[in-house]
């Protein structure tokens, strides 16, 4: 009989709203109508799922671009606030070297405390096993 892995969802959503408001008055104007296309784009397409045990990015052109990492990938998480601190950008640097850009993401400080709780839990964990298999080896 398969076993099941239980995942909960914490955020399953897309780019903030007030994003969208922002760029579409600046878009307003020649200068910011690049970024009102932009943030129109992220706002049909760009999804954001993060769960227990990982996090799915489903962007690009007619959303057909879809990236998955989990948590013992994340080697560390970079933030940025946008909108006078309502929404912001998230870098996940991966251990391999390449990086996750999350683009107006809502509640981000929320998201980016919950991803360093995972990754500290996973280094926890993982120090714990190492320690026990270094104690029978000896």
């Amino acid at each position: 009989m398969p076993t099941s892995i239980q995942e909960d969802t914490f955020y399953e959503g897309g780019p903030a709203v007030g994003d969208l408001i922002l760029n579409l008055l600046l878009g307003l104007t020649l200068i910011g109508l690049p970024f009102a296309v932009g943030a129109i784009v992220r706002a049909i397409w760009l999804r954001f799922n993060i769960t227990s045990r990982r996090i799915s990015v489903t962007g690009g052109w007619m959303g057909r671009d879809r990236s998955q990492v989990v948590y013992s990938q994340v080697r560390e998480v970079r933030s940025v606030s946008r909108g006078f601190g309502a929404w912001g950008d998230m870098v996940l640097v991966l251990t391999d070297g390449s990086r996750l850009e999350l683009r107006s993401v809502p509640r981000f400080r929320e998201l980016q405390a919950f991803i360093e709780e995972r990754i500290s839990a996973l280094r926890a964990s993982s120090a714990s096993k190492d320690v026990e298999n270094k104690g029978f080896a000896a």
